[in-house]
């Protein structure tokens, strides 16, 4: 089993990471780009990493505005992340504010350009290495350590919930980890907390 220090190690929080997020902040996007696009909004809160959002004005203008998330669910091999780059494409071409989320540590590339990345926090190889996993348990467990800290994730979404209408969350092909596993009910209720899901 890890040390408390090792779990600090595995799940990278750092400034570094916060300021090294997927999209680099002179990015800059075409409809069917992998960036989202660039955005002059403050930095994220330390601790998660988080590139740039899309940029826009929130629509009506009401205040206490609350975007629509959704979790995108399903098998390995199902079309979640190809989903998830047609949406990318469809809102970014229509203008429409939204935020992605990369919820898969064992995805090589996304076709898009994720917002915040779990693949920028917890290393899912090392995770798998330090708590002698295989492959399904290494996803599970990178998951959980995520969900740990999903509260400055959810204080990063809030921040920016009056200029979105969408937060889109890409997720493992596990789907086993939002039916049972602590990790997916943090998620989903904190979101659903927060905003319509």
């Amino acid at each position: 089993m890890a040390s408390a220090s090792t779990t600090d190690e595995i799940v990278g929080l750092s400034a570094h990471n916060a300021s090294t997020g997927t999209a680099g902040a002179g990015a800059t996007t075409a409809a069917a780009s992998t960036e989202p696009p660039p955005t002059d909004e403050p930095a994220p809160a330390p601790g998660v990493a988080a590139g740039p959002s899309s940029a826009g004005t929130p629509t009506g203008g009401a205040a206490g505005k609350r975007p629509v998330a959704c979790i995108v669910l399903g098998m390995a091999g199902s079309g979640k992340t190809t989903l998830m780059q047609r949406l990318n494409s469809h809102l970014h071409e229509r203008k429409t504010p939204y935020y992605l989320i990369n919820l898969d540590p064992a995805v090589l590339d996304t076709p898009f350009g994720a917002n915040i990345d779990i693949r920028d926090t917890v290393n899912y190889k090392e995770v798998m290495r330090q708590y002698q996993l295989g492959p399904n348990g290494g996803i599970l467990t990178s998951l959980n350590l995520f969900a740990t800290r999903f509260e400055e994730v959810m204080t990063i979404l809030e921040a920016r919930a009056p200029s979105l209408d969408y937060v889109l969350l890409d997720t493992p092909g596990q789907i086993e980890i939002f039916t049972w596993s602590a990790s997916g009910a943090i998620i989903s209720e904190s979101l659903a907390s927060s905003m319509p899901t």
